[in-house]
């Protein structure tokens, strides 16, 4: 299968097309035949050689995935073979195939394309963790989101509007206020 390597640090010029090994999934792994992968900041910072892989991460950059089940790992029920599906995974996403523990994957949302399914995980799955699940935000409550243009922020604000009928305050980094560009 063909997968994107970092070269080197730098700019998009490393990312590199290698062969690489189809990879097999393992017990609580599926198989996804990537058709849209996302491009988030651990992406690029990985790229730039200031966000090395965790312990265990395939070294393949991309967090984000949407593609078709093509195998399941042992003990998985769920999903199966043929469903459509966006993923946050351990690394890899920049490839043909991707493992994924299945418990990481869901549905594609109704309407949606391939690429607009792959946008999702990350930044969604941060702010519904961070917003219901920790902070277990209420019907109705006010938040205060810092970096609303973020996309965790904006995931977040969408949450809070739309399942908990919050009323949200967003701050703007420095440079936006002033009308600057930011360059990182």
């Amino acid at each position: 299968m063909q997968a994107i390597s970092i070269e080197r640090p730098g700019g998009p010029e490393v990312l590199q097309v290698i062969e690489q090994p189809r990879p097999r999934p393992q017990a609580g792994e599926v198989l996804v035949k990537v058709v849209a992968a996302g491009v988030n900041r651990p992406d690029v910072q990985q790229r730039r050689g200031l966000y090395p892989p965790p312990p265990g991460a395939s070294v393949i950059p991309g967090l984000d995935v949407a593609g078709i089940i093509e195998e399941v790992g042992e003990g998985v029920d769920a999903p199966q073979t043929g469903d459509v599906v966006c993923a946050l995974v351990n690394g890899g996403g920049y490839a043909e195939f991707c493992i994924v523990p299945a418990v990481q994957c869901m549905p594609v949302p109704e309407g949606l394309s391939f690429v607009e399914a792959a946008s999702l995980p990350e930044v969604f799955f941060t702010a519904w963790n961070n917003l219901i699940w920790l902070a277990r935000l209420g019907q109705g409550e006010t938040l205060l989101v810092h970096g609303g243009t973020s996309g965790v922020g904006m995931a977040g604000i969408q949450i809070a509007r739309q399942l908990r009928n919050a009323t949200v305050f967003a701050t703007l980094p420095a440079a936006m206020r002033s009308g600057r560009s930011v360059r990182r």
